[in-house]
């Protein structure tokens, strides 16, 4: 009944209304400052009872829609903040940092602190990761005498990038679940740390020259003195070693399926017991729970704190993501009601007769989004509901899905400014004026989401959009 209806809605009141739920959603967000869980069911809602495709069908599409895309991210999501909980509660990430810094040069620095803010991004929300290096990352500068942004831009950079383009990060986990039949975790982790690394060498270092000279300013003694004077109860650390592994091996065994599917192909549907095994272990949701109980384990012993201290870790990291976690859901609750509505269909028609790349178009979606709203998570998830049904019809491939979701997630980091969170942290962490934010993080966030997406685009020529 649905499909049947969806077909015979009208197309220009299928258009006016998503015009219209758009414009709801960024006036709810921006200028009621009304959380977004409940924008985007609003906007849902606009958009599926405008359309005609009535109130009661809207809401059983945007709630069968939000349990499927929980059912596929929010375990994830909830299994990645609990590994970055236990990695900075059990030392690990203090271990990484303190190694890396203390056998640096004040030249080498910069590169140094962008491979540690990689480093602790791949595992760790952006907010997260902004928290624990902040007093790192004054503390660097201060000892170095170095520009504070020539520290501070780098290791933000790392952080920054790794969020927007690599899984287990909910914007781009969040828009794989927009692309069921060919969204991969493990292959949008193969091409999004390249292009994250390669972007944050061209971006990170260089740019924190320019902006040092921009805002010649030092570390804020004050905050240096707060942190130093909260010291937390000492703990033995982990080694080095043992540390990077912990970090990297969700990554690893995620990527172990994807390798295998390249080289050997029809490797997921075997059912012999390598490819069972490799598949099992390799799965997103495993790979997070293996790499888990395996950080548990090997850094309570490491680290010598008690099993009750780790285990209320898992606990304490869960109320960080709780309204990720709705978020997530609404946005694909939203794109379930553009799909069952036939919107999805007219956008995919587009792409198709145009001659505007799906890459760039999808970015540009992004961008705007992002600009209006200052969220990259609702633009990140708008804007694959929007462009899901277009791949679909497009028969597109797992490579080219993947393509798409990292130029989305490029997008969805453009431009930070006023409206956005992250920008006000950034400034108060940092004592810098609107002005100075804006001339430092804003055009920061700006070159890495370009740089990504000149990628993506070289990359497209020689991926077939087609499986």
């Amino acid at each position: 009944m649905a499909a049947n209806q969806a077909v015979s809605l009208n197309t220009t009141q299928l258009g006016i209304s998503l015009v219209l739920s758009l414009a709801v959603l960024i006036f709810l967000v921006t200028v009621v400052k009304l959380h977004p869980f409940v924008s985007l069911l609003g906007a849902a809602l606009v958009v599926g009872i405008g359309s005609g495709y009535g109130p009661v069908a809207t809401l059983t599409s945007f709630t069968g829609e939000f349990g499927s895309t929980m059912g596929s991210v929010g375990i994830l999501i909830g299994l990645g903040a609990m590994i970055g909980k236990v990695l900075m509660d059990t030392g690990a990430t203090d271990q990484v940092v303190n190694t890396l810094v203390a056998k640096s040069k004040p030249a080498t620095i910069p590169w140094i602190m962008a491979l540690i803010g990689a480093l602790i991004g791949l595992p760790m929300f952006f907010e997260v990761g902004l928290v624990i290096l902040v007093p790192v990352i004054i503390l660097v500068a201060r000892r170095t005498k170095l520009p504070l942004m020539r520290v501070a831009i780098p290791t933000l950079a790392g952080l920054s990038i790794m969020h927007a383009c690599v899984p287990p990060h909910p914007g781009p986990l969040a828009a794989l679940s927009q692309f069921k039949q060919t969204g991969n975790v493990g292959l949008t982790m193969m091409f999004g740390i390249p292009f994250a690394l390669i972007t944050l060498v061209v971006v990170g270092p260089a740019f924190s020259r320019l902006a040092s000279r921009w805002v010649p300013i030092e570390a804020p003694a004050d905050f240096v003195a707060k942190s130093e004077q909260a010291g937390k109860e000492e703990t033995r650390l982990p080694s080095f070693a043992l540390s990077v592994c912990c970090i990297l091996l969700p990554a690893v065994l995620m990527l172990l399926t994807s390798i295998f599917e390249i080289a050997i192909p029809g490797f997921k549907d075997r059912t012999d017991g390598l490819a069972q095994t490799i598949n099992f272990i390799g799965n997103p949701v495993m790979a997070l729970a293996i790499a888990l109980i395996v950080s548990m384990l090997v850094l309570k012993a490491a680290s010598g704190i008690s099993w009750k201290t780790v285990n209320d870790s898992l606990g304490a990291s869960l109320p960080a993501v709780a309204g990720i976690l709705l978020i997530v859901g609404a946005g694909g609750g939203f794109k379930g009601v553009l799909v069952s509505t036939g919107i999805g269909k007219i956008i995919g028609t587009f792409v198709e007769n145009s001659n505007i790349s799906i890459f760039l178009l999808g970015w540009v979606i992004a961008v705007f989004v992002r600009i209006a709203t200052g969220s990259a998570t609702v633009s990140i998830l708008t804007t694959a509901g929007i462009l899901s049904n277009a791949m679909t019809m497009m028969h597109a491939g797992s490579t080219a899905t993947t393509l798409l979701v990292i130029a989305i997630g490029a997008g969805s980091i453009f431009l930070s400014h006023l409206n956005d969170a992250g920008f006000w942290l950034i400034k108060e962490y940092f004592g810098l004026s609107v002005g100075e934010t804006l001339k430092t993080w804003s055009v920061l966030e700006c070159l890495l989401s370009v740089v990504v997406l000149v990628l993506v685009m070289i990359a497209s020529i020689f991926v077939p959009i087609t499986a």
